[in-house]
């Protein structure tokens, strides 16, 4: 077990970047609720987020996406997030907008449109460059919805050349982040449909790319954490994608519908000393908040990763590994279940006083005034949102 002063330094050190597009009007293909006091601009989100961090202390990172996030001077940006104690983090790249992407971006048939999703991508890293971002983070809605629709082969050959021309253009301390996700746009057969996709293409881009988790991006009953310790033993975990889902790719909020998951996740990053920030993997929420209030609920889901890793933090690791090495089953199990059900609420509390952050984030936050104040000041304009 980490000792308790060991287990304070770490949770007061964890980091968490939160997405831009979180606070916007989002839902689901059916129907998006807008909501009062929603952001109208990059600004208003960046606002919004430092909020987050106001209140949990350890959020201090604010990705965007492009060009939902679009501004005429990057570096601006970053100077308006860094006075109001944030910093951009992720640039997330959009290829799935487009009514020229409908059969495809980087690995449409159509030589045009593949230019036009590459120069995307190259703008990003454009943007990287003027906002000091390390990490491109790709996701390809990309595929087919019927067998014969195209040559399965081929569009592996189109992504992997539009992946290496965005890598050859990535800066010295600049990365790809490559995401996957099984199904959905397409139904047939999706062009990086899983993990194992994911990484044998960042094998072959080289070391500056790698593989990220959406834990929403899985097959009912994959085991998520064997994903996370292969590639953490492989050096290729660059990030997560913190959600939570029942279905498919619901989007909810982290720890919501599986605590139990989030916690056997941060117990593989924990057991090998990959919570700190040096071990350069990107703890990144990606949520859409439909009906529930976008600032609070940010709050709620990064106390929730807080939470598992603080029980994480709390495995008697020593009497785990006796327990394996023994072949003692229901007490090797009983050591993960005995850290997994502590309430470590009040260590939290206590971290929290100790970082001079009010104890319980969210009745902090409704106390703030900050929600009355954003819905009485942001009347007119266009909210931000992705539409459906």
């Amino acid at each position: 077990m980490t000792e308790q002063s060991e287990v304070r330094a770490a949770l007061r050190a964890q980091r968490i970047e939160v997405p831009s597009w979180a606070y916007g009007n989002s839902g689901t293909r059916f129907k998006v609720f807008a909501q009062p006091g929603v952001p109208r601009t990059p600004e208003e989100k960046i606002a919004d987020a430092a909020q987050v961090h106001a209140f949990t202390g350890i959020a201090p990172i604010v990705s965007l996406h492009i060009p939902w996030d679009r501004v005429d001077d990057y570096a601006k940006l970053a100077s308006y997030a860094a006075e109001r104690g944030v910093r951009l983090g992720a640039i997330n790249a959009n290829v799935f907008q487009d009514d020229d992407y409908r059969l495809g971006s980087v690995t449409n048939p159509d030589p045009r449109i593949r230019r036009k999703a590459l120069d995307h991508l190259l703008e990003c890293v454009d943007i990287m460059d003027a906002t000091g971002s390390r990490d491109l983070k790709l996701w390809f809605s990309d595929g087919t919805n019927y067998p014969g629709q195209d040559d399965i082969r081929a569009r592996q050959d189109r992504l992997a050349e539009a992946l290496s021309a965005t890598y050859q253009r990535l800066g010295p301390d600049q990365r790809i982040l490559l995401e996957y996700k099984f199904f959905e746009p397409a139904f047939y057969m999706t062009d990086v449909p899983d993990w194992g996709t994911a990484y044998a293409h960042c094998l072959k881009l080289g070391e500056k790319a790698q593989v990220v988790i959406d834990t929403g991006h899985h097959a009912p009953g994959t085991n998520i954490e064997f994903i996370v310790a292969f590639l953490l033993r492989e050096g290729r975990l660059g990030a997560f994608d913190f959600n939570s889902r029942f279905y498919a790719d619901d989007d909810l909020m982290v720890g919501s519908a599986d605590p139990f998951q989030l916690f056997r996740i941060m117990h593989e990053i924990v057991r090998v000393d990959a919570l700190r920030p040096e071990s350069g993997i990107n703890f990144m929420l990606d949520q859409c908040h439909n009906i529930e209030p976008k600032i609070p609920a940010q709050i709620r889901s990064v106390l929730n990763v807080q939470e598992a890793t603080a029980k994480a933090l709390l495995v008697d690791t020593e009497a785990l590994t006796a327990a394996q090495s023994a072949g003692d089953v229901l007490g090797a199990n009983g050591v993960l279940m005995d850290a997994f059900n502590t309430d470590v609420r009040p260590l939290l509390r206590e971290v929290r006083a100790e970082m001079g952050l009010d104890p319980d984030p969210m009745a902090a936050y409704a106390r703030s005034g900050y929600a009355e104040k954003i819905v009485a000041e942001r009347v007119g304009g266009q909210q931000a949102g992705w539409g459906a």
